[in-house]
């Protein structure tokens, strides 16, 4: 399942963003690669242990909790903290697949990684490349997304970042473990409380057609919730 958040961050948050990459130091992306990841990747991130990476990461933390369309779509156990990334020109990313488990800096845990998300800080007019391509079984999927807005998508699809021609693509990255790690399940679910939103703009809540969508919803969640 692919689904744009739109107005993830407010104008004020993505300029509030800028101005502190903007200060920030930056290092070789390979740095937080796998192998097989780190030959096919050339950017810039910022440390992922550094203070603007920790400040950078709270506001993106707090935007996602009153964000409902992500926690419908992604279901959320765990978010691993924000990450920031920087293509300049001829930068890019080539086809590759995130790492299924991942290291919680400072908690002495891991998570399995089952949701990734990229949060666009750069205006598409900004920077001439840069797509995101994602493959499913659907085919290849294009994604540019106006600063502010985010996509999110399985971890276990392949993806790159083509390269860039003109100017600079900054972004925000992670991933979280979902409550429901199969992306078949999630997807029915965040089906059905699309259509329980709708019904509820029709009918009020004590119907039964609300009722029994809900109560269907929770169902599922209790059956599948993996806590």
């Amino acid at each position: 399942m692919l689904v744009q958040v739109r107005n993830v961050l407010t104008a004020e948050e993505v300029a509030q963003c800028r101005g502190i990459l903007e200060s920030s130091s930056w290092i070789d992306g390979k740095a937080t690669a796998g192998e097989v990841a780190a030959r096919a990747k050339r950017n810039l991130q910022v440390p992922e242990n550094s203070p603007e990476a920790r400040t950078l990461g709270d506001i993106i933390l707090k935007a996602l909790g009153r964000n409902p369309v992500f926690n419908s779509a992604a279901l959320p156990l765990r978010v691993l903290p924000p990450m920031f990334n920087r293509y300049d020109e001829g930068m890019s990313f080539g086809a590759h697949v995130d790492g299924a488990v991942r290291a919680i800096p400072g908690a002495g845990m891991r998570m399995r990684a089952d949701v990734s998300t990229t949060l666009f800080l750069t205006d598409p007019a900004d920077y001439d490349g840069g797509e995101l391509v994602i493959e499913d079984s659907y085919g290849s999927h294009s994604v540019k997304l106006p600063a502010g807005d985010m996509v999110v998508y399985p971890t276990t699809s392949l993806h790159r970042v083509e390269p860039i021609t003109r100017g600079s693509r900054w972004s925000s990255f992670f991933w979280t473990q979902s409550m429901v790690k199969d992306d078949g399940k999630r997807t029915l679910l965040y089906d059905l409380d699309l259509a329980i939103i709708e019904t509820r703009r029709n009918l009020p809540d004590d119907s039964r057609a609300v009722v029994a969508l809900t109560n269907c919803y929770h169902n599922l969640l209790r059956r599948w919730a993996e806590l």
